[in-house]
């Protein structure tokens, strides 16, 4: 099993929940999307579909949800596609991403644009998250547009 999925396992098993095989599969095929780009859900609840005849969408989706509020996955929600991300690093769990228009390949960006700047414009509001993305292409589409 790889170590992302036994760390997701872990905190599974941390809050309560059941390893089940079903969960130990949606794990894994997450783990294997991780570093290439988000995965939409409706992607996700196909595989899970094919893989498991009998399961149900509302359990794929209350799975989904679970490990998004668990940080196991990053939710991402364009128009009405919502699609999600496995965390590839529980130690740095707050990072933005840079996503390629063209093949979706997701980099992650460590450093946060959140600065006092922007807070101090926002008086005594509490601010409970934020999310920023930088839309583009990888130097690899990039290329291939060019020539």
């Amino acid at each position: 099993m790889p170590a992302a999925v036994e760390e997701a396992t872990r905190l599974l098993k941390d809050h309560n929940f059941k390893i089940t095989k079903q969960r130990k599969a949606m794990l894994e095929y997450l783990v294997d999307t991780a570093t290439k780009h988000f995965v939409e859900v409706t992607s996700i609840d196909n595989f899970m579909r094919q893989t498991f005849p009998k399961m149900s969408h509302n359990t794929i989706y209350r799975n989904i949800s679970e490990f998004a509020d668990l940080g196991i996955v990053e939710r991402q929600i364009q128009g009405d596609r919502a699609s999600v991300k496995f965390q590839c690093d529980f130690q740095q769990e707050h990072h933005h991403h840079f996503i390629c228009n063209n093949c979706g390949k997701v980099i992650e960006l460590r450093d946060c644009p959140l600065s006092d700047e922007i807070t101090s414009q926002l008086g005594d509001c509490e601010i409970t998250g934020h999310l920023f993305q930088i839309y583009g292409l990888c130097p690899e589409c990039a290329n291939l547009k060019n020539n």
